[in-house]
């Protein structure tokens, strides 16, 4: 008997959630609940998920869901159930994908819009049990912890880190990340 029900861990749960016009708004608030952003996103518009190499001998890479704020940041929301190899690698690997596409023919002055990049996972990337963390703002800073490059963030939540419970929820973002959970 078919279930009545979208299941968020799957893909085309997800995507059915988060990824189509109906649902924008509760993207919006999704990536505002989570992201370290200076300014709320107000407009997000979907963008094509494939990105196709420069060549054919190169990699492609389709993401979950690829959107574009009103000001041109980018924002790559990725849900990821199975333990990958190389999971740092292929995630700094994606975010190349809306880094070059902003690269304009002819004269251009190089700036950048932000790209931020979320990965709910539904497993530890993490290889030491001390190292591990729910919750991981990554970005790129020089060696004394400074921030060098303030365009470029990533977001991992691993779930099964995510130990609160309904009654200890204290902030939005908390509860946006128990929906999936207990979904």
């Amino acid at each position: 008997m078919p279930s009545k029900y979208v299941s968020p861990y799957t893909d085309f749960g997800f995507k059915k959630l988060f990824g189509e016009e109906a649902s924008k708004e509760l993207l919006l608030d999704f990536l505002n609940s989570i992201l370290p952003l200076d300014s709320p996103i107000a407009v997000l518009s979907f963008r094509n998920a494939e990105n196709l190499p420069d060549t054919t001998t190169e990699r492609r890479a389709v993401f979950d869901i690829y959107c574009e704020s009103e000001v041109g940041e980018k924002f790559i929301v990725e849900m990821q159930k199975a333990e990958q190899f190389y999971f740092k690698d292929r995630s700094l690997f994606y975010a190349t994908f809306p880094i070059r596409e902003q690269a304009e023919k002819g004269e251009w002055d190089f700036e950048l819009k932000a790209v931020y990049f979320v990965r709910i996972l539904y497993f530890n990337y993490d290889e030491e049990e001390e190292r591990r963390k729910f919750e991981r703002d990554v970005n790129l800073k020089d060696q004394d912890g400074d921030v060098f490059f303030d365009k470029l963030h990533f977001k991992f939540l691993q779930m099964p880190l995510f130990t609160k419970t309904e009654s200890e929820l204290e902030t939005k973002s908390d509860k946006w990340v128990l929906f999936p959970k207990t979904s």
